[in-house]
């Protein structure tokens, strides 16, 4: 048994905080560099959607695709329908180039 339990206490504190410090600079890596984060695509979109005259959408789905993934780059695909819910009548796919959110193209979500 153990006499001193307060010495493994302050050694696990001591070793968690130089952890904390050594990890500190590491990227995230649910957030890299390099590409707009999800809620960003969605904005960007909405105001896209917005600036095209449907003013009563709203964001429904946001999701990332790969290069690769039924085009040539990363990209956001941003699912936007009209509120109340149309069960995709009136919804839009608007994808959303991941590096810098720049419009790539924008289509009804069955692919016409």
């Amino acid at each position: 048994m153990i006499r001193r339990p307060w010495l493994i206490y302050a050694a696990w504190t001591l070793f968690c905080a130089l952890l904390f410090v050594a990890l500190g600079r590491m990227e995230d890596p649910s957030r890299p560099a390099g590409r707009i984060l999800s809620i960003e695509a969605g904005r960007r979109a909405l105001a896209i959607a917005r600036e095209r005259g449907l003013r009563d959408h709203e964001v429904v789905h946001v999701a990332r695709a790969r290069a690769g993934e039924g085009g040539a780059e990363e990209r956001w695909v941003v699912l936007v329908d009209r509120v109340p819910h149309t069960r995709l009548r009136e919804a839009v796919v608007i994808e959303l180039r991941a590096r810098d959110g720049e419009l790539i193209t924008i289509r009804r979500p069955d692919g016409n």
